[in-house]
């Protein structure tokens, strides 16, 4: 019950939220959303110490839009693959009709990760955050 009750919240934030950072692309949000795509692009298993640092402060951004912190929080809590929490924060931004298309690819990557990415995801996030 708890987990569909949070999937609910998190859909919502992301509704309102999603919008500063569709709106935000060229600014921080958009900065932050490329760290995040290099962070997956490198990861093998789980986050590096300098990753979590990077992370870390996405996720302290109170400026940064609650889906790019979002997928911040997700990725430095992958150990292998993405926690259940995560996993529904990234279907929220997916199911998100506000989200931008690269962003809710990036959290569909996410959600899907398993130990490391592979050649296919690493060339897509290179086109898509280059």
């Amino acid at each position: 019950m708890n987990t569909t009750i949070l999937r609910k919240l998190l859909v919502l934030a992301a509704i309102g939220l999603f919008s500063q950072f569709a709106t935000a692309q060229g600014d921080a949000n958009g900065l932050a959303v490329k760290q995040i795509a290099d962070i997956v692009v490198g990861l093998n298993h789980f986050p590096s110490d300098a990753d979590i640092a990077t992370l870390d402060g996405i996720i302290a951004d109170g400026e940064l839009a609650q889906g790019v912190r979002d997928m911040a929080n997700t990725v430095a809590n992958i150990e292998h693959s993405a926690n259940e929490e995560g996993r529904g924060a990234m279907e929220a931004i997916q199911a998100n009709s506000q989200a931008p298309d690269r962003a809710k690819v990036l959290a569909g990557i996410i959600a899907n990760f398993s130990h490391g990415a592979s050649d296919d995801v690493k060339a897509q996030l290179a086109q898509l955050f280059p």
